[in-house]
């Protein structure tokens, strides 16, 4: 469920949304979502002084509480 809403909000955001990447690493004590989008695209997803990406993040770990579960999200080059 987190891949799928962090695919969903980022393909809305980027000029390439077939460049859009998402892989989720479980692991014992914590879920990581890995994001990887176009390098033009990169600055969209991360925003101003990282608001956007702060705030994708917050929605993850909003998601991540609701299933009981913690979650990172990462966002990768």
């Amino acid at each position: 469920m987190l891949k799928e809403l962090v695919e969903n909000i980022v393909r809305r955001l980027v000029d390439n949304p077939e460049d859009v990447r998402v892989s989720e690493i479980c692991g014992e004590q914590a879920t990581i979502i890995e994001l990887r989008v176009a390098p033009s695209d990169l600055g969209k997803v991360i925003g101003k002084e990282g608001r956007t990406a702060r705030s994708i993040r917050t929605l993850v770990h909003a998601a991540a509480t609701k299933e009981r579960k913690r979650a990172v999200l990462e966002i990768l080059e």
